[in-house]
């Protein structure tokens, strides 16, 4: 097969695991098509830091040999994929997407990037991210060393933040899937406005030993695809207790895709916060539910009344304070591309010790409610962003103006730590995607994938995809 084969560019991970092992296509040959993308396309999009040549070309013949001698390693063995640039990769430069960092060399990979090896996937790139993954109260989209990501559906658009490489780079199929992070919105958010199935999954299910922290109680790592059944697989890999994080779950994880259910599913639609979005989203997130009640009883719910953006707020701010605390005492900050972003890091200091354990308290009381709660669904259904992605240039606090960028269920889900995976449901201003999110309760992540893929089953929107 050709590496300029047209048909890799959007196949999903078990279409191509299928390709490489009918002899249609070899690991190698889909390594070259790859970078020869993220060379091309990835760079046009400033969706690149670093193409990871050597490196791929080495584990891709390893993974033919290995294959070749009938030694398989699962659903990922000799799949190209790309990392958000806040994950160490030993020998090879992580910016942490400032350019102050930009020759920052960690002596080896993170645990994420090490699991995916073991799981046979290729590493082919360090992809573009918002400088420090946003901790620094970034505006707009410029706030990266590769220049303002842009959105492959329309480039006059961002891709979101802060895993903004990671959504351009799958959406403009230029790698398979990617791996970004999430700590307010930075894995749903760009797959919303690319057009993506991006998995944050359970507090905890994934080591993020070696990934810069931003804020300890609430990082999260995960897979962003084309779709659900791809964040499944790649889930697979990447979960399961890490002694050198403590945070991990012990729990073992087991993606299943053939016993998983197809209908019968119950879900709360949570409409609170619909009156804040722009008319598109709204529309297709209607429609996203008139599509799931031929599989699923739907019923209408509210969140409880908890001041739960307050205290999220509240604990992002100091414990981002403290692990920038260093970078900030030596006046690195000072070089960062925004220019709100060279002041940001200060604010988090002022927060008290009182005001944070307040928060953390009212934290706990709210988990345990939210977990009563989402343990009577399957799943429970809401936008995954409040609008489409903004113009590049435009500062999108402005943009979102007229409607909220402030998403209620993003914000609850990242400080309670349940899981939230979101697909394409439709198309809003400017040709833009629209996304759904669909969350359940800690450790859920099987029955969400599960009613995904029944969405994805009943619609095509994830087959849809940008042109070059």
């Amino acid at each position: 097969m050709s590496t300029n084969d047209q048909r890799l560019n959007f196949a999903t991970i078990r279409e191509l695991g299928q390709m490489i092992r009918s002899g249609e296509t070899t690991p190698t040959a889909l390594a070259e098509h790859f970078i020869a993308r993220l060379e091309s396309i990835g760079r046009e999009l400033n969706a690149v830091v670093t193409i990871t040549r050597e490196r791929a070309l080495r584990e891709a013949r390893l993974a033919e040999e290995e294959l070749a001698a009938g030694y398989d390693r699962g659903p990922l063995h000799g799949i190209p994929y790309g990392a958000k640039d806040l994950l160490a990769t030993a020998g090879i430069p992580t910016s942490w997407g400032a350019e102050p960092l930009r020759d920052q060399v960690f002596a080896e990979d993170a645990t994420a990037v090490k699991r995916l090896r073991d799981a046979g996937a290729v590493l082919v790139a360090k992809l573009a991210m918002i400088e420090m993954a946003g901790g620094m109260g970034y505006t707009q989209p410029t706030a990266s060393l590769t220049g303002p990501p842009r959105n492959p559906w329309n480039r006059d658009a961002w891709t979101g933040g802060s895993s903004s490489g990671s959504g351009a780079t799958v959406a403009a199929g230029a790698v398979p899937f990617a791996i970004g992070s999430e700590t307010g919105g930075s894995i749903l958010s760009p797959s919303s406005y690319c057009g993506l199935s991006g998995l944050r999954p359970t507090y905890g299910r994934i080591s993020r030993h070696g990934a810069m922290a931003l804020c300890w109680t609430l990082d999260k790592l995960g897979p962003m695809c084309h779709t659900a059944e791809d964040t499944g697989l790649v889930l697979q890999a990447l979960a399961g207790y890490d002694p050198a994080d403590r945070s991990t779950l012990r729990e073992t994880y087991q993606f299943e895709p053939q016993h998983a259910r197809t209908s019968g599913f119950r879900i709360g639609v949570l409409r609170q916060g619909l009156d804040v979005v722009q008319p598109e989203v709204r529309d297709n997130f209607e429609a996203s539910c008139e599509s799931l009640a031929s599989v699923a009883m739907l019923e209408d719910i509210e969140l409880p009344n908890y001041p739960f953006t307050e205290a999220y707020s509240i604990i992002l701010s100091s414990e981002g304070a403290a692990a920038f605390e260093d970078l900030i005492e030596r006046g690195v900050i000072s070089g960062l591309t925004a220019p709100e972003d060279r002041l940001g890091g200060y604010a988090g200091t002022t927060v008290t010790a009182v005001e944070y354990l307040h928060a953390m308290r009212v934290r706990r009381q709210i988990n345990d409610d939210v977990d009563a709660f989402l343990s009577r669904y399957d799943a429970i259904v809401h936008p995954s962003g409040n609008t489409v992605a903004s113009p590049i240039g435009v500062n999108f606090e402005a943009y979102a103006a007229p409607w909220s960028r402030r998403n209620v269920l993003t914000s609850l889900g990242n400080l309670s730590g349940f899981p939230a995976i979101s697909v394409a449901n439709g198309f809003g201003d400017r040709g833009l995607p629209t996304g759904m999110q669909i969350a359940g309760r800690e450790g859920s992540e099987n029955a969400i994938i599960a009613v995904a893929s029944a969405y994805q089953r009943l619609t095509d929107w994830h087959e849809r995809h940008p042109n070059d």
